[in-house]
Order: C-alpha cells, then sequence, then structure tokens
C-alpha cells in the first residue's frame, strides 16, 4: 500500500463514516489543521497518532505504518493549482507575496517565515453580507545567518 492509497482509504472511510476532520484530530490529539495535512499527506504522524488515526477511521496495520513514514510534502499535481480554492491561494502569494516580504523584512529583517516551526488556524467568521473564512497563520521568524 502506498502513501498515496492510504490517503485515499482516508477520504474514502472518512465519508462513509460521515466523519468531520476535527472529530478524526480528536482522536489524533492534535489540532484539526496539523491533523487534517498529516492524513492528507503532509506530515509524519507519530505511531500513537497513526494508531489513533487507524482505529477511528478503521484502517488496516500497513496505513499505520505509512502513515509514519516521512512524505514528500508540497505534493500538488501541478505548477500551478488548477483546483479554484487552491489556486485562490496561489493567487494571494502572486498578488500579495512582495507585501508579505516587504512588511516582514521592514518589521523583523532579512529572513523567512517557517513553514516547519508554525501554527495555522481555520474558522468561520459570521458576516451578514457572506461567511467569511478566516485563516491565521503564525510562524517562527527565521533570520538570515551571516558566515
Amino acid at each position: 500500500m502506498s502513501r498515496a492509497e492510504v490517503t485515499e482509504l482516508i477520504v474514502s472511510r472518512k465519508i462513509e463514516k460521515k466523519l468531520s476532520w476535527a472529530r478524526i484530530a480528536e482522536a489524533v490529539g492534535q489540532s484539526k489543521e496539523w491533523t487534517t495535512a498529516a492524513l492528507l499527506g503532509q506530515m509524519t504522524l507519530t505511531e500513537a497518532q497513526a494508531k489513533a488515526a487507524a482505529a477511528v477511521l478503521d484502517l488496516p496495520e500497513e496505513a499505520v505504518t505509512q502513515l509514519q513514514v516521512v512524505p514528500y510534502k508540497g505534493s500538488l499535481p501541478t505548477a500551478v493549482p488548477t483546483d479554484p480554492l487552491i489556486y485562490r491561494f496561489y493567487e494571494l502569494v502572486s498578488v500579495y507575496g512582495t507585501t508579505f516580504k516587504a512588511l516582514i523584512h521592514e518589521e523583523f529583517g532579512d529572513g523567512i517565515m517557517s513553514a516547519i516551526d508554525f501554527r495555522m488556524d481555520l474558522a468561520r467568521e459570521a458576516d451578514p453580507n457572506g461567511d467569511r473564512v478566516q485563516i491565521v497563520m503564525s510562524g517562527k521568524f527565521l533570520p538570515y545567518k551571516t558566515y
């Protein structure tokens, strides 16, 4: 069983069992954002986390093993995303990327925001003109070193 096959099985079982990502995250013991990324193939689970996910999703032992393997991250099928929702994030970076860079450098100095030491929270924000998606991202600032 490949990691891609495990991801497909996870999505199928989630649908069959009528589970939310938040409910699965409770069983795994991590945030819904991290757990979703992990179960979609972007993070490595510990043995305990993999077994907890397997229990709630009724996954085979082979899947438990695959969930503990370091994944190939950033595995979108195309360089420019074609899925409309994912494309909007690509568009955000295309339009606001230079703004993010300029403001981070002005406020922190020459460096980057870590995607490794990182937190994210996604929530629904009620609005009379239509609900909004609120995403808060927090990454550790890593300055470039002089050597």
